[in-house]
């Protein structure tokens, strides 16, 4: 940390610096507060996602209880092939979103498989589709979790720690220039009391 001088320029600069801290620190915490409500929003919609999944484990254990059949092969049945991931910038944080997911139903043979082995593709597909979403959402939600962890840490500097030591090095500056000011003045009347007393002398 410098060395903090005791002058009016001083005292200048460290007024603009309050001034800048001041100016910039409500726009800094309007951002952690949208940046808050953001990964509040977020959350919330992945916890919506991680229970649709449940739903749709339960209509196939509901629908599908013969799925557990295990003579009947459909692992491999539906596959991921492909994700198309976009972009959002939520107040300067780059955040994915889920643009297209290209599944493929691995082909079998009609007569060699039960009919509800086409019920359970769909639900497959679907739950498959849930999951890839999950993960997105869940990188979005660390991704926003870090940038306010970031931008409250630059709140509590400009609160805590940058504004109160301006003011603090404000004060002490004014102190000590009031002391500079008082003890000019006492020279002053002294020196004229002893002028005033050469001269009756």
């Amino acid at each position: 940390m410098t060395r903090l001088t005791l002058s009016k320029a001083s005292l200048t600069a460290e007024g603009g610096r309050l001034k800048t801290y001041e100016r910039y620190l409500p726009s800094l915490d309007l951002k952690r507060r949208q940046l808050i409500s953001e990964r509040v929003r977020a959350a919330e919609i992945l916890a919506e996602t991680v229970r649709a999944i449940d739903v749709l484990r339960e209509r196939v254990h509901a629908e599908l209880p013969m799925a557990s059949d295990l003579e009947v092969e459909v692992t491999g049945l539906v596959t991921v092939t492909g994700i198309d991931l976009a972009e959002d910038n939520v107040m300067g944080v780059r955040l994915p979103r889920l643009g297209r997911v290209a599944l493929c139903r691995r082909p079998y043979a009609l007569l060699a498989k039960p009919e509800w082995v086409d019920r359970l593709a769909e639900l497959l597909a679907a739950t498959l589709e849930l999951r890839v979403q999950v993960q997105v959402e869940r990188r979005r939600l660390d991704l926003l979790d870090e940038a306010v962890r970031t931008i409250t840490q630059r709140v509590n500097l400009f609160e805590k720690v940058l504004i109160p030591r301006t003011r603090a090095n404000i004060k002490c500056i004014r102190i000590f220039l009031a002391d500079g000011e008082r003890a000019a003045v006492v020279r002053a009347k002294i020196a004229k009391a002893k002028r005033a007393r050469e001269a009756r002398a």
